[in-house]
């Protein structure tokens, strides 16, 4: 068996105590008249070859350590190195060099001590990576290379960088480096047009005192570029101070006592390598922070967006021109395009069908090729389509594998009622376009389609078919005016995603189901649209009867279903809001190896920010998500984690709003 070096030294000094007991005891047999003086004598020179066998060990780590060879090999090898280095034999101490002498043993001689009780925490293959490992070891950081030689009897040299001025000013770098902010007052015209001046300049005072008290606590600046956008650049060290208060500046700014409640909007920009850079990474999050329903900041890095804030409702901020101008741009794209496919998202609804049916009026009036691309086994609309079905307008509708043998390399794709490509009906028809127009009201979400030629993106509408009865009003012709059963499948869009004008309401919603009206719909015929059969309505009653009041919102799982009644989820979950108590509903059910999630509330809580979290998205009152390769009480589970997540944020930003009051 290999013996340590210690361990060797420590066995020999031993054998020289044990052999001059025993020679004393041999005497002591042999004259017993002089064994008083020899056992004082024994312990005498036990002692001394103790004290000896100290003496000798340092003076051999002297020797290992050429004081006593000058100018030979090993002294010019690593004896002369500025750096401390020390050699191993296993994880012992057989050699070290003066300078790791005075720096980690504090110019002490630990010849043969173990390695592990001088560098604590030291990981000798670590060390060996071409990284190496970092140790503090008396307040200063060092980098540890490792070298081994092979053999039997292995040496491994340790050599210790001093990293610790480095990486302070590395870290000092960092913490100065700029990270870039836009911060806009949410919808300025409209909240402020009634106003007086006075009164204008008294709401401008207070966000004015409140930013320039915000940023004032940082070594950045503020500079207001318009009437309600501000830019600041602040140090990385105070935006991680924002970051871990979650924008506390947003509800600052929501407290302000005044006639109007005003709200910001914020886009960071950070990490970036240039100052340019996050300067164009704060505008996306601005983007990003607006398309989302604003009161909210938005922070880009390199590794992707996140949010804060969010949690009041959106003020209606849409203008008539430029539905007016998008309008115009979408017949151009129409008329340049070979042909047109309207295509929406998967398990496509009321809202998505109707909007597509909306975009075909305009194709049909500008004599443009044109068809929906839906799943006909997997939609939740069906009864709109079995409508069209038998007016004999059934080809109007095309599989996503039609779609693909008829396109050109000039097709036209519209996208309508989101803008997330991975809930696209089929993503390969969009990859194969390169011409794609987006219409969606779904707040702004990471994942969104970013090479559009057209982007109609506005989260203060009601709903799809809002915006897209709109635009037909804006299009100019006899041949674009929508037929009743056009107009009736606009309606319900409207219908569903308003839960029959209850929420999610503006003046313009109201003003779109008006000129459907006149259009010919009828709102009985509309309601027809909604019925369920009773296979339907029966499963919808054993989802709502089998939820659970969690946090007071309503959590119902379920098996699978069959395909035909994939409607009844999201009609259990708009039921389950009418009970008392309930603030939210979430409703799942398998769906093969994953989990399908419709989450809906009455507007107190945000199920948009919930379904987040789980990788869905939405609204701040209709939202779902999609769980891949997930049991149903797996994510029964992550739904309550969410909700229970939701909530303490919920509680600390009521808190923290009333300290501020």
């Amino acid at each position: 068996m290999d013996l340590k070096p210690r361990f060797t030294m420590e066995v020999f000094t031993g054998g020289l105590v044990v052999l001059c007991a025993l020679l004393a005891v041999l005497v002591g047999l042999l004259e017993p008249r002089l064994l008083w003086v020899l056992i004082p004598l024994a312990a005498l020179v036990a002692l001394a070859v103790l004290l000896l066998a100290r003496r000798l060990r340092r003076g051999l780590a002297r020797v290992l350590q050429c004081e006593k060879f000058e100018n030979s090999q090993t002294q010019l090898s690593l004896g002369a190195l500025t750096l401390p280095v020390a050699l191993l034999s296993g994880k012992t101490l057989v050699w070290y060099n003066t300078p790791f002498r005075q720096r980690i043993l504090a110019d002490e001689d630990r010849l043969l001590a173990p390695v592990g009780k001088v560098l604590c925490g030291l990981d000798l293959h670590q060390c060996g990576e071409p990284a190496g490992q970092v140790l503090e070891h008396e307040g200063r950081k060092y980098n540890i290379f490792a070298s081994t030689t092979a053999g039997r009897e292995a040496l491994t040299v340790l050599y210790l960088v001093d990293e610790t001025d480095l990486r302070q000013r590395a870290a000092e770098y960092d913490a100065t480096r700029p990270a870039y902010m836009i911060i806009e007052i949410d919808a300025y015209a409209e909240q402020l047009a009634e106003l007086k001046d006075s009164e204008k300049a008294r709401v401008l005072e207070g966000i004015n005192r409140v930013l320039e008290t915000y940023i004032g606590r940082t070594t950045g600046f503020l500079q207001r570029v318009s009437n309600a956008r501000y830019i600041a650049v602040v140090e990385e060290r105070h935006m991680k101070e924002m970051v871990a208060a979650k924008f506390d500046v947003l509800d600052k700014i929501r407290a302000l006592e005044g006639e109007v409640n005003v709200t910001l909007s914020i886009g960071v920009g950070r990490g970036g390598d240039t100052l340019r850079q996050c300067e164009e990474m704060a505008r996306q999050s601005l983007d990003m922070a607006l398309g989302r329903g604003g009161d909210q900041a938005a922070v880009k890095t390199p590794e992707g967006f996140a949010f804060y804030g969010g949690v009041s409702r959106s003020v209606e901020k849409r203008s008539r021109v430029k539905s007016r101008i998008v309008a115009k741009a979408l017949c151009d794209l129409i008329r340049q395009a070979d042909s047109v496919l309207i295509m929406g998202h998967r398990m496509s609804d009321l809202d998505c069908v109707g909007a597509a049916i909306g975009v075909l009026r305009i194709c049909k009036g500008l004599d443009a090729p044109a068809a929906i691309v839906v799943r006909r086994e997997a939609t939740l609309a069906q009864s709109v389509l079995e409508e069209f079905q038998k007016a004999g307008l059934g080809e109007d509708f095309i599989s996503p594998e039609v779609a693909l043998d008829g396109m050109t390399d000039n097709t036209l794709l519209l996208v309508v009622d989101t803008h997330i490509k991975g809930l696209l009906e089929s993503g390969d028809v969009y990859r194969k376009c390169r011409q794609v127009a987006v219409i969606d009201h779904h707040r702004k979400a990471v994942g969104h389609i970013d090479n559009a030629v057209l982007f109609f993106h506005e989260p203060y509408a009601s709903s799809t078919c809002e915006l897209v009865s709109e635009l037909l009003q804006y299009v100019e012709g006899q041949q674009f005016r929508p037929t009743q059963l056009e107009a009736e499948a606009l309606l319900a869009g409207i219908m569903l995603d308003t839960r029959n004008f209850g929420i999610h309401t503006g003046v313009r919603t109201f003003e779109a189901a008006a000129y459907l009206r006149r259009m010919g719909a009828m709102t009985e015929r509309v309601k027809l649209l909604f019925n369920s059969s009773l296979q339907e309505y029966t499963a919808k009653s054993n989802l709502v009867e089998n939820a659970d009041i969690y946090m007071g919102c309503a959590v119902s799982v379920s098996g699978e279903l069959p395909p035909d009644m994939a409607v009844a989820v999201p009609q259990a979950a708009n039921d389950l809001l009418t009970i008392q108590g309930v603030g939210a509903s979430f409703v799942a059910v398998q769906q093969g190896s994953g989990v399908n999630i419709s989450a809906r509330s009455m507007g107190a809580v945000n199920v948009q920010v919930i379904m987040e979290q789980l990788g869905g998205g939405g609204h701040l009152t209709m939202a779902g998500a999609q769980l891949k390769d997930t049991t149903i009480d797996e994510a029964e589970k992550r739904i309550r984690q969410a909700i229970a997540r939701y909530r303490q944020e919920q509680a600390e930003e009521e808190a923290r709003s009333g300290k501020k009051r």
